[in-house]
């Protein structure tokens, strides 16, 4: 596994990798690498020749300076956990390589960011796609991999390289989680003993939402799961919206759609964690 640091350093790699008929497989990251990022490295693997992670806490996602600064950060362990899965190639660029200049792309994807995590955390998706669309220019990857998680990120993703035409294919990934049913995340190691013990009961509520969907209009689904979060002492409901899984549009019921999807945040503490689930599709 080599490390690379500098952007011309891996456009070069990835020249000569590409000269000699090899397919480029991508999986961005923030680093703090769990089970989920390595089911992504696993899948990537398996459908090309060569990988390359990228590890890159990108400050320009980030409209809470706290968070930027808590966000964990074992460079040590990651790069371990890719040597043991024989990942080909790391990228890990600070941020003056990123962004010798201040970046000043501005992105418009009409709906998609302006609901959900664009309504609560404004200008995160203009740093999300800047940042990925860089990635993508300097490493041409033939296929890159995202999670379902960050559903709503996902789908901005497919817009970006649909809307600027982008010749990378969007391969998503499902939901890894760990055997309580917490949804892996980054921000999970921040969690206290207790928070953590508590923290399953966010995906036990969509499970029972999902089984008794049909007990309930749209209207009253969400207000139940709203009840049931805010049952527990330990959580803060930010959002739970269901929506369109192409469009992000809500929806007033369940006729409308076939593909409807279950989004939620849930603040533990200062801890916020996200999380879905597929209503039908």
């Amino acid at each position: 596994m080599k490390i690379i640091y500098k952007r011309s350093d891996i456009k070069d790699k990835v020249k000569a990798l590409k000269a000699n008929g090899l397919t480029i497989g991508f999986v961005p990251t923030m680093g703090a690498l769990h089970q989920g990022h390595l089911s992504l490295i696993k899948k990537a693997k398996l459908q090309n020749d060569i990988v390359i992670c990228s590890i890159f806490v990108n400050p320009i996602q980030f409209n809470n300076q706290q968070d930027l600064e808590k966000y964990p950060r074992d460079y040590e362990s990651d790069l371990k956990k890719l040597e043991n899965l024989d990942c080909d190639l790391v990228f890990m660029p600070d941020v003056e390589e990123m962004y010798p200049e201040p970046p000043t792309q501005k992105y418009d994807f009409g709906f998609l960011d302006k609901v959900m995590e664009g309504k609560f955390r404004p200008g995160h998706f203009n740093g999300v796609a800047t940042v990925v669309h860089k990635f993508f220019d300097i490493i041409e990857p033939d296929k890159a991999y995202f999670g379902e998680k960050d559903f709503q990120q996902l789908t901005i993703i497919k817009r970006l390289v649909k809307d600027y035409n982008i010749p990378v294919e969007i391969v998503p990934c499902p939901i890894v989680r760990e055997s309580d049913g917490l949804a892996m995340s980054s921000r999970n190691l921040r969690l206290t003993k207790e928070q953590r013990i508590q923290a399953p009961y966010i995906y036990q509520t969509l499970l029972k939402a999902k089984e008794n969907y049909k007990k309930f209009s749209v209207i009253e689904l969400k207000n139940w799961i709203k009840e049931e979060i805010n049952k527990n002492s330990f959580m803060k409901l930010e959002y739970v919206e269901i929506v369109d899984m192409q469009t992000l549009h809500s929806v007033n019921n369940y006729n409308d759609i076939k593909n409807l999807i279950i989004c939620i945040v849930v603040f533990l503490g200062e801890i916020r964690l996200i999380d879905n689930i597929k209503l039908f599709y």
